[in-house]
């Protein structure tokens, strides 16, 4: 039986947290992933106010501790004084992937001016791939739609487990179409 793959799944927000409002941005990532992948996979969900330490120490927790091979945030990225995902992101991992920030905020504008203020970033913890989104599930998937082909060869490439992904929904890239 193959193992499943914890994936973190982290709402940054100080109002979802509060419940001054419900988290969308969470359950759209889960339903995304659900969609795309074929490989078995469980999801751990957590809910936290837009805190640098506790933003970092959570990402820590989920890739060091629960064993989290990918990771995504929701929130956090924009210019507001409180948005501090992107802050928190690089204060743990190892090494940035620039290229992943670039091509979700080049998807974003083509759909709408405001993607220049997205400070999204992705990196690597170990062997696992924390990924920043917006918080607004439309903006989620546009990025996701942008990035995701990449991700299973990036896991793999940085030691991490190898996830497969249903062709029709996202074809992952992989060297020699493998």
């Amino acid at each position: 039986m193959t193992p499943l793959v914890p994936i973190g799944i982290v709402t940054c927000s100080d109002r979802a947290s509060a419940g001054i409002y419900r988290d969308e941005g969470g359950p759209a990532i889960e339903a995304y992933i659900g969609r795309v992948l074929v490989s078995p996979w469980t999801p751990h969900r957590v809910l936290i106010p837009d805190d640098r330490e506790t933003i970092g120490r959570t990402l820590s927790g989920l890739v060091d501790d629960v064993g989290c091979a990918l990771v995504f945030t929701t929130g956090g990225t924009g210019p507001s004084p409180r948005d501090v995902t992107p802050e928190a992101t690089a204060d743990i991992c190892d090494r940035l992937l620039p290229g992943f920030g670039e091509a979700m905020r080049l998807a974003s504008l083509a759909e709408v001016p405001t993607a220049i203020l997205s400070r999204q970033i992705a990196g690597l913890r170990r062997a696992a791939l924390i990924v920043n989104l917006p918080g607004r599930p439309a903006a989620i998937a546009t990025c996701l739609n942008a990035v995701f082909s990449a991700i299973p060869y990036c896991i793999e490439l940085a030691g991490g487990p190898s996830i497969a992904t249903d062709p029709t929904q996202c074809r992952a890239f992989r060297p020699g179409g493998g």
